[in-house]
């Protein structure tokens, strides 16, 4: 039952992506990324990853759509004009190509014989309380040893904000 919904939700991704690919219209595409957003929530659900598929679906879903459509307001007009040459077109069948070979390569989803099930984990799991001090493992996994990512992803959504501070500012008439 699981793989059937799972499929099901790859081909609506997979159809969403399409028409997000080839929709002119703006408003269209922030509609469709919504529910991109929303359908791929679902999926951080079906993996057991509750706390992603919540910060997915308000984020992603939620703020990102609202922020879209407040820059959209500042748009005189909606429709994108895009040309699709014969160059991109072979340009992204490669890549296809090519990733669908390197996610062949990948081990089974959820398989207990996948490296970081073998080697990272446990390493985590063993030094983490003696190394750094902190008894919550995630709290001290964030903290120490992906100190430089998490402080990375605080950039990222600080630059963010400030974008959208940018755009959305009104400006003063002379």
């Amino acid at each position: 039952m699981l793989e059937i919904l799972n499929l099901i939700l790859l081909l609506l991704l997979l159809m969403v992506t399409v028409f997000i690919v080839l929709s002119k219209h703006l408003v269209v595409s922030a509609v469709l990324m919504c529910v991109f957003s929303s359908l791929i929530s679902l999926m951080y659900l079906i993996m057991n990853a509750p706390d992603v598929a919540i910060t997915e679906a308000s984020v992603g879903a939620g703020l990102s759509t609202v922020f879209t459509f407040a820059a959209l307001s500042l748009v005189k007009n909606y429709k994108a004009n895009l040309s699709h040459s014969p160059t991109t077109l072979f340009f992204m069948l490669f890549l296809t190509a090519c990733l669908s070979y390197f996610m062949i390569q990948l081990p089974d989803f959820g398989s207990h014989n996948a490296p970081v099930h073998l080697h990272v984990a446990p390493y985590y799991v063993e030094n983490t309380e003696k190394a750094i001090g902190i008894p919550n493992i995630v709290t001290a996994v964030l903290a120490s040893f992906r100190g430089y990512d998490t402080f990375g992803e605080t950039i990222v959504v600080f630059t963010a904000a400030l974008c959208i501070m940018l755009i959305l500012e009104e400006k003063e008439s002379d």
